[in-house]
């Protein structure tokens, strides 16, 4: 999905104020979504790295 705002060539008629905020808004969202499940990844890395650390600190 890429935000072609105000992009014509779908169709020959402009699309409307409304249809174009509603198309951004799902773009948006879909955005968002992205980034949370990358965000959940990292953050389960964190953690896993972080207690490999502990568990190496408490072997030691």
């Amino acid at each position: 999905m890429f935000p072609f705002w105000g992009n014509t060539c779908y169709g020959s008629e402009p699309i409307s104020r409304k249809a174009g905020l509603e198309r951004k808004l799902k773009f948006l969202i879909w955005m968002r979504d992205d980034l949370e499940s990358r965000l959940a990844g990292i953050n389960a890395s964190i953690e896993t790295i972080r207690q490999q650390i502990e568990r190496s600190d408490s072997a030691a």
